[in-house]
């Protein structure tokens, strides 16, 4: 098991980035909420890793709060909930916005995500009730952190904007609708798709 990168940051487009390690550049997928943390490519950074094997792929799935990991992990023992959906979760909610959701049984705000319906959203308050209770606070964020930082891509942030929002599940119409309704002048891909979340969020 992966367990933590810390690297160099070389490439960065959500929901993908690239980290050489030592000459080694490992591909990882990471939520938005990770990618606000993200300093300027070109940056070292520390990221807590997840590894998951396939019979087809091998997937590192990467967060830079280590709170962001273990909620990850809690997640993909939930029935019906796999890595994209948990990484769609974590990019639509914060860690803290998520266990708000589970304690006040904001099933309405979880259905919001892409690929978690109402009786989904309800076993997810359900199986992750009892970790409201122990879940600890968020530490270890990504080193070099600066948040709002550009570099996904200066040429195109609202093309990438709107390929990040369909990668982590929202249909094609969605994404371009969301990011028509957010001011895109002069941001970044990961501030538009900040406020797309938000707004799609309600």
């Amino acid at each position: 098991m992966i367990g933590r990168l810390r690297g160099t940051l070389l490439h960065k487009h959500p929901p993908t980035l690239v980290l050489d390690v030592s000459g080694v550049g490992y591909e990882v997928e990471a939520p938005m909420t990770t990618f606000y943390d993200l300093p300027d490519t070109g940056t070292e950074v520390t990221l807590f890793t997840h590894l998951v094997v396939r019979d087809d792929a091998h997937l590192l799935y990467g967060f830079s709060q280590e709170a962001q990991r273990n909620l990850f992990r809690s997640l993909l023992k939930v029935n019906g909930v796999g890595p994209r959906v948990a990484l769609a979760i974590l990019s639509g909610l914060t860690y803290d916005e998520f266990m708000a959701c589970v304690a006040n049984e904001d099933v309405a705000r979880i259905t919001h995500v892409p690929g978690i319906g109402k009786k989904t959203a309800e076993r997810l308050i359900i199986e992750m009730r009892d970790k409201v209770m122990i879940a600890e606070p968020q530490t270890g964020t990504a080193t070099g952190t600066a948040p709002g930082a550009t570099g996904a891509s200066a040429l195109d942030p609202i093309g990438d904007a709107v390929s990040a929002l369909i990668a982590l599940g929202y249909k094609p119409q969605e994404a371009s609708r969301a990011v028509r309704g957010v001011d895109t002048a002069d941001q970044s891909s990961e501030e538009i798709i900040r406020q797309a979340l938000r707004a799609m969020a309600g």
